[in-house]
């Protein structure tokens, strides 16, 4: 359960919202959103959404923070981020965040959340008789490290296996277990075709928990204006050439499907 709802602090918080603003909320529940995120211990959510903006803005060049094709495979998935150079939040990208004193707070103070969960999960395992040092090693120690490599396997895996629906200027690619084992992330080429969209799985047939989650939330109020790609966003001219979708004989028609799948 720790390894599920930190899952979605990364990939509903940092990611979807401090990253790339996919949708909107309150400022306390963004703050709450942050909170969640830095209990992941893959610091603050100033300093995530500044080194993925980057990513973004150099992806598979030499000045993209985590490229498998400029560095490694182990500088990518693990090492860039124990690196003393990206220690520090570049706080020029991350402007529009800058001016809430709160966030700020906690983008230095980012280990603490994580702490609290630690220190709940042992008082858990007291209480319930499951035993302390029991629940805090499964409960958050195995769950981190299960966390790091997963969320990690995005920069990684999802640069070099996987499909490639869209013709992006990098080497993106679409990977389902990454995408099962992240809530929705293994969609990277989607994702890189159209970065503001807060679903990564762009048809029903691509399995994106983290998104459920957040119409979850607009339902009840708590997030609104979730942005998601239209058709034409669909069928620019970047998509590369392949069959005709099940149940479309001509491309009137595939278009058709396309509008049905994403309205």
């Amino acid at each position: 359960m720790t390894y599920f709802i930190r899952m979605f602090g990364i990939t509903g918080a940092y990611h979807r919202y401090f990253a790339h603003r996919s949708y909107k909320t309150s400022r306390p529940f963004q703050f709450l959103l942050a909170c969640l995120g830095c209990s992941a211990l893959q610091k603050g959510p100033l300093w995530w959404a500044a080194h993925h903006r980057q990513h973004h803005r150099f992806s598979d060049t030499d000045e993209d923070p985590h490229s498998p094709h400029a560095t490694s495979f182990w500088w990518s998935h693990v090492g860039w981020i124990l690196a003393p150079d990206h220690e520090e939040t570049p706080k020029h990208v991350v402007r529009d965040w800058m001016r809430y004193p709160e966030l700020r707070w906690l983008d230095r103070l980012h280990w603490l959340p994580g702490l609290i969960l630690a220190g709940l999960c042992f008082l858990f395992g007291v209480w319930t008789g499951a035993g302390g040092w029991t629940c805090l090693v499964w409960g958050f120690v195995v769950s981190t490290v299960l966390l790091y490599h997963a969320v990690f396997a995005v920069n990684s895996l999802c640069h070099l296996f996987g499909s490639r629906r869209y013709d992006t200027r990098d080497d993106s690619r679409n990977n389902l277990l990454v995408a099962i084992l992240t809530l929705g992330e293994g969609w990277h080429n989607n994702h890189h075709h159209y970065q503001s969209a807060a679903n990564q799985g762009f048809f029903w047939w691509e399995i994106d928990i983290c998104y459920y989650i957040l119409r979850l939330f607009g339902l009840l109020g708590l997030v609104w204006d979730i942005r998601r790609p239209g058709a034409k966003v669909l069928r620019h001219r970047g998509l590369k050439a392949q069959p005709l979708p099940a149940g479309a004989s001509t491309t009137a028609e595939a278009d058709e499907l396309v509008e049905s799948e994403v309205g």
